[in-house]
């Protein structure tokens, strides 16, 4: 039964998923449909949280929009999603990083990859 499943889902599944982690400083261009046309709306924040696997993975990208924090999730395997590109990368010790939601400016910036 349990291969059955995993066949259904392989079919929803992208293959071309970029490599991202925690931390990484990632642009998500999101399809928006307005009423007949449709347009591509990029979201850019840091990668707080990712859940889940197979094609039920989901990751949570926060950044401060004009001193107010926003925070999104997205399915990684949905048809929604046009593309996602990492911006940056980084070095994080934690497998969730839900305290940046308490700090604010430089407080919040995760340590850049490069500078170990």
């Amino acid at each position: 039964m349990a291969n059955l499943i995993d066949q259904v889902e392989r079919e929803y599944m992208k293959e071309s998923v970029p490599e991202f982690s925690i931390g990484d400083t990632v642009r998500v261009n999101v399809r928006i449909k307005e009423g007949d046309k449709e347009r591509i709306q990029a979201f850019e924040g840091v990668v707080i949280a990712r859940k889940n696997g197979g094609v039920r993975e989901t990751f949570t990208v926060r950044k401060i929009s004009y001193g107010v924090g926003v925070e999104k999730t997205y399915p990684v395997h949905s048809p929604k999603i046009a593309g996602i590109e990492v911006v940056r990368r980084a070095k994080t010790r934690r497998a969730k990083l839900y305290y940046v939601r308490d700090l604010t400016g430089k407080a919040a910036k995760v340590k850049s990859a490069d500078n170990k």
